[in-house]
């Protein structure tokens, strides 16, 4: 045998894969069986030392693998159909609660700056937008197309190429990354859209050319569509 033969390869995997195995680790011993009821979010939270988003993303792991049911308004059960002679859970990308905190962190502060330099003829184009999402929303296969333009409009409102492109790549994580992807998917079936009214406050924000109140319209956009996803899990 080469030498070379006895090395493995390094991976490193993401924080919600190493809690998923751990959890699917207490199924496979027999600390929760099937039907059993997992503990609340914020219980895991604390008894693992991560944050609850990162308890989420590895909920959705588990819930694209099969191995638990996140009934919404009920709770988070061990699947009776679980295989858990599966393959180690792999990599299924960026999980949605990541990217809303980076957006929430990004698009604000590019929200302010937008406030400062937006061209009328954009401002415009932001509320045909809106009037494009309340279309969207009355049909049964909504794709979001127009809220993504609306955050992009905004981005190149900011005359930074290099934000710009920033903003893109976090908008094109949410279609390319399976777990984010399939958990969009998910909530738009039980009815949680983009809300239209916060829309409509960053756009006038826009309007009236103010930083601060354009900063603060995005950050409670993107925290109410934070919580609106989180209610996929509540009991």
């Amino acid at each position: 045998m080469n030498d070379i033969d006895n090395f493995q390869a390094i991976t490193t995997d993401r924080l919600y894969i190493k809690i998923a195995e751990q959890l699917r680790g207490l199924i496979e011993k027999g600390v929760y069986k099937a039907g059993d009821r997992f503990p609340a979010e914020r219980a895991l939270a604390e008894k693992l030392g991560v944050s609850r988003p990162t308890i989420r993303e590895a909920m959705i792991a588990l819930e694209l693998s099969g191995i638990i049911e996140i009934r919404t308004g009920s709770g988070i059960y061990v699947s009776n159909r679980a295989n858990l002679s599966a393959p180690k859970l792999t990599d299924k990308g960026i999980g949605p609660f990541e990217i809303l905190e980076m957006r929430y962190i990004l698009e604000s502060e590019i929200c302010a700056i937008a406030a400062t330099k937006i061209t009328d003829e954009q401002v415009s184009r932001l509320y045909e937008l809106i009037d494009e999402m309340e279309e969207e929303e009355k049909r049964p296969d909504a794709s979001e197309q127009a809220d993504g333009k609306f955050h992009l409009l905004i981005a190149e409102a900011a005359q930074n190429s290099a934000l710009y492109e920033s903003v893109k790549w976090l908008w094109d994580l949410r279609s390319k990354s399976v777990l984010s992807h399939s958990f969009f998917q998910t909530i738009r079936k039980e009815g949680i859209q983009p809300s239209i009214d916060d829309h409509k406050k960053i756009a006038f924000a826009l309007e009236q050319r103010n930083p601060e109140r354009a900063s603060l319209a995005m950050k409670n956009h993107i925290e109410n569509a934070t919580v609106n996803a989180a209610k996929h899990f509540e009991k």
